[in-house]
């Protein structure tokens, strides 16, 4: 469909399904014909109101919604939102009735052959298209929009905050700060172009590196502040990992409060993966339990810890569980380290020390603080915790979030997306090279100069221009300032009907 179609369209707004109250919603046209009420081809026939009265925008009316023979499929609110005063920009009517699905379609249908009959384009609308219209008529930016449809999804509180933070365009206020600093920089320095002589000298009065310093800062900042809002948005996939009957089954259910996992005293109860998720101060998190990992003739078995393994590899965060009561504690942790050695690179991971009761009814605690049970070495190396008594959950659930980067608390929390840390890293980036130009390191070409903490005279101004230049645009990119049509068509088709 054409990004800047203007036909009329026409969803129900609700999720499917039954409910008190469903809404449908119809948005098109930018103004008036000859005078008229917006959405007057429409408003007559759908709507039955005592004669000489007319829809008030931002009035709730009361009254019957017709078929073709007048009869009333429903009666409820209509409510219209004239242009440019509506979500969309555009001349908006919702009818609220009641949330049956028939009734909804019901009215739908009537819309639309009330449309056919005047001679209008009205037609169903697609995934998104109402925030893709309120973005085309610059009603919100495109960080905003894509806010809409984190709002919907929420999974936490905290989720629901971030993404009510970026609508409300908090987000957007930093990249826009962003860009006029990079704004005011790129005119310093292409003003200087013209006249090389000065340049230089001009530049260092002007403090171009302490203002890019600020940038960077800035940039470093907000990035930070973006990889905990996309954690929100999308959570943490934390996989718990070990040799088989180390608890692991039972730090699930720990975790989740229910009895989500099989707990037997068998080694190798659990054959496959069992997720659960749960969230630790508003990160909602996906717990997976796996298969003991250790070598097997059990074909089943096998393959369940086949699948342990690609767990792991996904990974956002590892628990690997050691037991603190293993029968034999040289072999358990043999074990544990030829496991530890498999981790995949770039996998944090988290060692957790369970049946801490049991290691202190049999005195073996002090040993395992020193190195002498199942491998553990210290209470800095990891967590000690007792599934079964739910000891030490509460730090464990600390330094999970700790573990990943992420704060206990943080004030001004937005949510994002993969799309806005990539777009972030890459302004970083030309931010980073940029400065190599004109202070020093080595160029793209593998021109390479001295470091230094100064411009230098025979600095690279124009592509410090460049750079900048480049960082202005892919952060504009997050906003929409600077977006490619079929971008727009990939974020608004994730969108839900209707919104």
């Amino acid at each position: 469909m054409p990004l800047h179609d203007n036909d009329p369209i026409v969803a129900i707004a609700t999720a499917p399904g039954r409910g008190g109250i469903g809404v449908v919603r119809v948005s098109g046209g930018r103004a008036t014909r000859g005078g008229m009420q917006p959405l007057d081809w429409l408003v007559p026939g759908v709507v039955a109101l005592p004669p000489g009265r007319a829809l008030v925008p931002r009035h709730a009316h009361y009254g019957a919604f017709p078929d073709a023979r007048g009869r009333p499929i429903d009666r409820g609110i209509a409510l219209l939102f004239a242009a440019p005063h509506s979500y969309t920009g555009e001349h908006v009517l919702e009818l609220q009735a009641h949330g049956g699905p028939v009734v909804l379609q019901m009215l739908v249908a009537r819309c639309i052959e009330i449309a056919r009959a005047a001679g209008v384009p009205l037609r169903l609308a697609e995934p998104g298209e109402f925030t893709r219209r309120a973005f085309l008529n610059d009603k919100l930016d495109l960080a905003q929009a894509e806010a809409v449809a984190d709002l919907i999804a929420a999974q936490t509180v905290a989720a629901a905050r971030g993404a009510a933070a970026s609508l409300d365009g908090r987000f957007s206020a930093d990249i826009h700060a962003l860009v006029e600093a990079l704004t005011s920089l790129r005119l310093l320095v292409e003003a200087t172009l013209d006249f090389p002589e000065e340049e230089i000298d001009f530049l260092q009065a002007s403090d171009a590196l302490g203002q890019l310093g600020r940038i960077e800062g800035q940039l470093d900042a907000l990035l930070a502040r973006a990889r905990h809002g996309a954690l929100l948005r999308d959570g943490l996939r934390v996989v718990l990992a070990g040799v088989p009957n180390a608890g692991k089954s039972s730090l699930l259910n720990a975790l989740a409060g229910t009895e989500v996992a099989i707990v037997t005293p068998v080694a190798g109860t659990t054959r496959d993966r069992v997720e659960q998720t749960l969230a630790i101060d508003g990160i909602p998190l996906v717990i997976v339990d796996t298969a003991g990992l250790r070598e097997t003739d059990d074909h089943v078995e096998a393959i369940g810890i086949e699948r342990s393994w690609d767990a792991i590899a996904r990974a956002d965060l590892v628990l690997h569980v050691h037991d603190l009561a293993a029968a034999d504690p040289a072999a358990d942790a043999a074990e544990n380290a030829a496991i530890a050695a498999r981790f995949p690179r770039g996998v944090p991971v988290l060692k957790v020390f369970n049946k801490v009761d049991l290691a202190q009814a049999g005195g073996e605690l002090a040993d395992a603080c020193t190195g002498g049970l199942a491998g553990a070495a210290s209470a800095a190396d990891g967590v000690f915790i007792s599934a079964r008594a739910g000891t030490g959950l509460d730090e464990l659930r600390r330094r999970v979030l700790e573990a990943v980067g992420v704060p206990q608390a943080q004030e001004g929390t937005i949510t994002a997306r993969e799309r806005h840390l990539e777009a972030l890293r890459a302004a970083r980036g030309h931010l980073e090279q940029a400065r190599a130009n004109v202070t020093g390191g080595c160029l793209d070409d593998g021109y390479c100069v001295a470091d230094g903490g100064a411009l230098l005279s025979d600095a690279h101004l124009d592509l410090f221009a460049e750079e900048l230049r480049l960082a202005q645009e892919v952060l504009g990119s997050i906003t929409g300032a600077v977006t490619a049509d079929d971008l727009l068509g990939k974020i608004f088709s994730s969108f839900c009907i209707g919104k």
